[in-house]
């Protein structure tokens, strides 16, 4: 559902009363939000995956893929994030992440991830699931199929946060619920009593490798600055952290009294959750803020209130229109074709938004067409997408 999805974690939470946000203060001395410790707060890199088994010839795989989140054994406490593996045709028992690219890496494939969360509970960690969505061949019929998980306790018995460090991870069969499930029984972990039949049968074993990542001084400040359940990709936390301060402008500092509870005229606050779901999206927004970025001075940007005016400039002038726009087919997971022919509209449309030297000629050209506005692309009603209290996130 919409609670397991980053733009639900975007918008801010209401405290108890209802009458101010739990986690957007504004710090009136530095113009902007106060940042948010959390008691979570780290990234995590995943590695590779070993050793994992292969699925029946009778498929065709189209994304291998991890998905992770926050759990304390028993509810899911955040966001469900997803990072697609690569893999070669010569060895396809084994997955790597972040592959070198030309260009910019596709948020879908950085293994590079952040983790915040402020829960309370000590059996706190992350939860890792393998899976595969395959196409039936003699049917045509789509599916999911995991292929193990794993979790990774963030504190120690005595409350004190595990150690940076690699992690091999063993992965499980079946659900986190259950224990003791193999994910191959032809290679069970309890087979043979002879300690080189062990470490053979341990070297055949499906694992995760991750690594659990120190947060430098300058890191922390960065991630402080978003909310407090969340997580995702590290290669786009720069665009997170815009749409979070001009939140704070929006419903902190510009509102006409804390009691207001109007609409609020605002596109970036209207759409930007849209796009955390897309990564696609995402990619042609850091895209377009990478162009644009590589013209300023040195002077230009130091300044974070011209950054954040630069940036609502390069959104209206790239996502915005796409998001309206017919030709853009609706996203869908692991579905190549829809895959490739939505960034050859992204990408078509980046390079006349460049030329151009704006989004408005396409706007304004007979030859596009877009959706019938509808009064929701502008108008952010924080009421009705404030996250519901929760007490277990």
């Amino acid at each position: 559902g919409n609670q397991f999805r980053a733009s639900y974690f975007l918008q801010p939470e209401l405290t108890p009363s209802q009458l101010a946000f739990k986690d957007l203060v504004w710090n009136s001395d530095k113009n902007t939000i106060y940042p948010r410790p959390t008691r979570v707060s780290l990234i995590v890199t995943l590695c590779s995956c070993k050793m994992i088994p292969l699925p029946g010839v009778s498929i065709q795989v189209l994304s291998r893929h991890v998905r992770l989140c926050l759990f304390d054994g028993s509810r899911v406490l955040s966001n469900v994030h997803t990072v697609r593996a690569t893999w070669q045709p010569k060895n396809p028992q084994t997955w790597t992440f972040s592959p070198r690219v030309t260009g910019i890496l596709p948020s879908l494939l950085d293994g590079d991830c952040f983790v915040r969360s402020n829960s309370l509970s000590s059996d706190i960690g992350i939860l890792f699931e393998l899976g595969i969505t395959y196409i039936c061949n003699s049917t045509g019929d789509r599916g999911e199929l995991s292929c193990g998980w794993a979790f990774l306790k963030l504190f120690t018995s005595n409350g004190m946060p595990v150690p940076s460090k690699m992690y091999e991870l063993l992965l499980n069969g079946g659900t986190p619920y259950e224990r003791g499930v193999e994910v191959d029984p032809s290679i069970s972990r309890r087979a043979g009593s002879g300690v080189f039949h062990q470490f053979i049968t341990l070297k055949k074993q499906p694992v995760l490798v991750v690594k659990l990542r120190s947060l430098s001084t300058q890191s922390k400040d960065i991630l402080n600055l978003l909310p407090e359940t969340l997580i995702g990709s590290m290669c786009y936390i720069h665009l997170l952290i815009f749409y979070r301060q001009i939140l704070g402008d929006a419903l902190l500092k510009d509102r006409i009294s804390a009691q207001s509870t109007e609409l609020i005229c605002n596109p970036i606050l209207a759409t930007f959750p849209q796009l955390v779901d897309q990564p696609d999206l995402m990619d042609a927004l850091r895209s377009a803020w990478a162009d644009r970025e590589r013209t300023l001075k040195r002077s230009e940007k130091r300044d974070q209130e011209f950054l954040k005016s630069l940036f609502v400039l390069v959104y209206h002038d790239s996502v915005f229109p796409l998001l309206q726009s017919t030709f853009l087919p609706d996203y869908k997971w692991a579905e190549e074709e829809s895959e490739a022919s939505r960034w050859k509209v992204i990408a078509d449309f980046l390079e006349k938004s460049r030329e151009n030297d704006g989004a408005l000629q396409y706007l304004l050209s007979s030859e596009n067409t877009h959706k019938a506005f509808d009064i929701a692309e502008l108008s952010y009603d924080f009421l009705g997408e404030t996250r519901k209290n929760n007490p277990g996130v």
